[in-house]
């Protein structure tokens, strides 16, 4: 199975594990930047509310060509209970998604809120289906056990 993991990190998190999935499932990784780039402080006052209103930043790279790929895996930080404004601009840049599949993992301190929700919704619209979804707190991102369902999902060899 060809396998893309689209993803943003600020912090680190989310690319670390996102590499190491990858790497374990032989996929292609995307990194996703905003255009105009977050600082620590800008995240919190600018990118948590652009996130909990489910904006859209511009991103590079603004074209991501799934077409080639049978499952996608999106992965995002959660900013105030939400997918950041950058992997909704990722999800809004998928060409050829439609009749894919996909896992959804993502990073947060403890809760991943609404992340979920708002991802399979935008990704449903887009003729995709979520077949698995994993949420990492900073206490579970070296979890062997954890990381191994991820993989195991991605794989296409469990349900998430």
């Amino acid at each position: 199975m060809r396998t893309l993991i689209v993803y943003h990190s600020h912090s680190g998190h989310t690319r670390t594990l996102a590499e190491k999935v990858g790497e374990a499932c032989g996929a292609n990784l995307v990194e996703v930047k905003p255009r105009t780039p977050y600082g620590r402080l800008s995240a919190y006052l600018r990118g948590t509310p652009r996130a909990r209103h489910r904006e859209v930043d511009e991103i590079e790279p603004d074209v991501i060509d799934v077409s080639a790929y049978d499952r996608i895996v999106i992965a995002t930080p959660v900013w105030g209970g939400h997918p950041t404004p950058v992997i909704n601009g990722a999800v809004a840049a998928l060409q050829g998604a439609g009749g894919k599949s996909a896992v959804l993992f993502v990073t947060c301190g403890a809760n991943p809120g609404e992340s979920f929700s708002v991802l399979r919704e935008a990704l449903t619209a887009r003729g995709v289906s979520v077949v698995g979804e994993f949420s990492f707190s900073r206490k579970e991102l070296g979890d062997a056990v954890r990381i191994g369902a991820l993989v195991e999902a991605v794989r296409g060899q469990a349900p998430g």
